[in-house]
């Protein structure tokens, strides 16, 4: 930062140590900090209306002069302050309540802006045109700060006015915004025809017109994606500049595998593993996403994945966000892998310390080839023998610094991140803007639409008899809660209470249980077993069954209270229906009292594609909620929009992509290296 610059913004005119502490509070220490704080709505007063136009009922601006000035007390505790303007077209009057101090404030024969709406009632009773407790400014000052102009509003703290906050911003700009320098290189603002730092500042705090706050904005939404993704690209080519691991397996093995499916892989299948081979099979270190909707067939390509490791001397990791999604990834690897001699180890932390110890020693040694946990696979007593590949599950419930993490347990492993939540581009490009992206955009064969119907709570009855119907053809059942227990705080359905009345009601003849978050793993474990095996009709369960859940017999998905859940958490739901030969069903029972709710039911009955659904969710929630919790690792942007502002974060990704290819940036652009190297965002 110039040497100008105070670093302490108690230093601005205006704040002071006291303003300082509560500035702290918004997050604001430094000038920086606070030229940074941007406004969250503006109020155009720049049009000045004469007394005589302005209509009674509407927000007006009028410039005029103080005629007079009178303080009526009306009882102990009561007065009212009337002054009394007129511009020549007319006479209006400004009031005050229990303002008396503001009486020395107003001079006559002074010229002043004031703000306001024109009461209604003073003007059906009297004739007169008023306004309670105007915004007013003098008009005989060089600057307009709260009216006459456009006037920002920002978010504040107790004990900070806007008024206060206007003015500490408008004199930090005017003596500091000058002296910043600006990082962003010449060529990329001429290209683009960016204006300089200080008038995108002023643009976007105090914007002379519409075409100055849109050309700030451009510009200083295209410096927060440009810096992001000069940071995430510098740190991909940080990681792929190092030597990898070249897997030059058994390419038999591989075809002997894709042999003895029964079934063969979609074009989109096909497609996705030469790249994931081709990366496998160079000395760059592979850094990939898989995305692919529900149902798509991403475990087939890990397992082809770890075959290609396991063929060329190496160890595998398969990593899932938690233990029964672990335990049923060992179960379906085990299976997949039947025929071969493969050493496959679950790692859980159930483990008593024994089996444990035996596990570690068989990971160090070598007798383990493919090793199957949640993100314990990386605490720091495992060590492996010759870890070449890690393959990480639904990595959004994971923080995104872990990657990097992870890959320290082994010589530069390669990476292979799956998600079954399909990312819309713009976001890809924040959280996983390091890898590659592999699509699989295509269903295999003969799967079926699964039909979803939206009913209202009244009609219940319909919906479980229907339900009743399936289950009497030998199909299984979940539903699904969004609470564990009754709540005195959350009007919902609670699982607990649903299983006992569909147990007494409904599904007298059926097998009913109960799964959620807080039954002891082995419980778990053996409900959703016998779930597997048919033993139990009717799984009501909370989201614990999000993710991963396979049962092929399961035709019928009911999701209580849709209104409390996401897109794409309602999406993920759904697919664990529509898994097998059967029509399978969703319905999603809800009393929608809010517009966004409304909108995420109208979307789930209307599309089956993922990616789509995610776009809208994106737009509903933004992506701080995407994922259905704060995502460790999505940027706090200030100005740029992940959902409105796509096109200015793809050519900032291109910008940032040019400039890592050019020899020594750094060297070249020193105020950018050193812009980078200040905001250090965590990744």
């Amino acid at each position: 930062m110039n040497r100008k610059i105070p670093n302490s913004v108690q230093f601005v005119k205006g704040v002071g140590p006291k303003g300082a502490e509560l500035l702290a509070k918004l997050d604001i220490s430094t000038v920086r900090n606070l030229l940074y704080f941007f406004p969250r709505d503006y109020i155009d007063r720049s049009e000045i209306v004469n007394i005589s136009e302005a209509k009674v009922g509407e927000s007006v601006t009028i410039k005029a002069v103080v005629e007079r000035v009178k303080l009526i007390n009306v009882r102990k505790g009561l007065n009212i302050l009337k002054i009394f303007f007129s511009d020549g077209s007319g006479e209006l009057s400004a009031i005050w309540f229990n303002q008396d101090y503001l009486k020395n404030t107003f001079s006559k024969g002074k010229t002043y802006y004031i703000s306001g709406e024109i009461d209604e009632e003073s003007w059906r009773k009297y004739k007169k045109k008023e306004i309670t407790n105007p915004v007013y400014e003098k008009a005989d000052k060089d600057i307009q700060i709260h009216t006459g102009r456009v006037v920002p509003f920002y978010h504040l703290t107790k004990g900070l006015s806007q008024r206060r906050m206007r003015k500490i911003l408008y004199y930090g700009l005017y003596d500091y915004a000058v002296h910043l320098e600006d990082p962003l290189p010449d060529y990329i603002k001429e290209k683009y025809n960016y204006i300089d730092l200080e008038k995108s500042l002023w643009g976007l705090h105090f914007p002379e017109s519409r075409g100055h706050y849109i050309q700030a904005y451009k510009r200083l939404a295209f410096e927060e994606f440009f810096f992001l993704q000069l940071q995430i690209l510098e740190q991909k080519k940080g990681m792929i500049s190092k030597k990898g691991i070249v897997h030059d397996g058994d390419n038999n093995k591989i075809n002997d595998f894709l042999n003895s499916l029964s079934f063969e892989l979609t074009g989109a299948q096909k497609r996705v593993w030469q790249e994931i081979k081709n990366n496998m099979d160079s000395k760059k270190p592979m850094q990939r996403l898989l995305q692919g909707d529900v149902g798509s067939g991403k475990t087939i390509i890990a397992a082809l994945s770890l075959i290609e490791a396991v063929s060329s001397g190496y160890q595998g990791v398969f990593m899932a966000p938690t233990e029964i999604l672990a335990e049923q990834h060992y179960f379906r690897l085990e299976e997949i892998f039947e025929k071969y001699d493969l050493g496959i180890l679950l790692l859980s932390g159930g483990l008593n310390k024994k089996e444990r110890e035996e596990k570690l020693k068989k990971i160090k040694e070598n007798k383990a080839d493919i090793i199957v946990g949640t993100h314990a696979l990386f605490q720091e007593d495992i060590e492996y023998s010759k870890l070449s590949l890690i393959v990480i599950d639904e990595q959004h419930r994971f923080g995104v610094e872990q990657r990097y993490k992870m890959k320290e347990k082994g010589k530069n492993p390669d990476l292979l991140v799956m998600t079954a939540t399909p990312i819309p581009r713009s976001l890809a490009l924040t959280i996983y803007g390091d890898l590659d992206v592999s699509v699989i955009d295509e269903m295999p064969p003969g799967r079926k639409e699964v039909k979803t119907f939206w009913r209202k709570s009244t009609d219940k009855d319909e919906v479980y008899n229907f339900v009743k119907e399936e289950l009497n053809k030998g199909r299984q059942a979940y539903i699904v809660c969004p609470l564990i227990e009754p709540s005195a705080e959350i009007e919902a359905v609670s699982a607990t209470e649903i299983k006992e009345k569909l147990d007494k009601t409904y599904f007298q003849d059926f097998d009913v249980e109960l799964l959620h978050s807080q039954i002891k793993k082995e419980e778990k474990n053996d409900i959703m077993d016998n779930y597997h095996k048919g033993k139990i009709d009717v799984l009501v369960s909370t989201t614990v069954i999000e993710v991963g859940v396979d049962v092929p017999n399961a035709s019928m998905m009911v999701i209580e209270n849709s209104e409390r859940f996401g897109l794409a958490q309602l999406h993920q739901l759904r697919g664990r229906v529509g898994r097998g030969e059967h029509q399978s069903y969703c319905i999603l029972i809800s009393d929608p009292n809010t517009s966004d709710a409304y909108e995420r039911l109208k979307v789930m009955t209307a599309t089956e594609d993922g990616f789509k659904i995610a776009e809208k969710d994106l737009e509903i929630r933004g992506p701080g909620e995407f994922f259905g919790s704060k995502q460790h690792g999505i940027p706090d942007f200030k100005v740029a929009s992940l959902i409105k502002d796509q096109k200015i974060l793809n050519l900032a990704r291109d910008e940032a992509q040019n400039l890592i290819e050019m020899d020594n940036w750094p060297k070249k652009y020193p105020k950018l290296k050193k812009r980078i190297k200040e905001l250090e965002l965590k990744l």
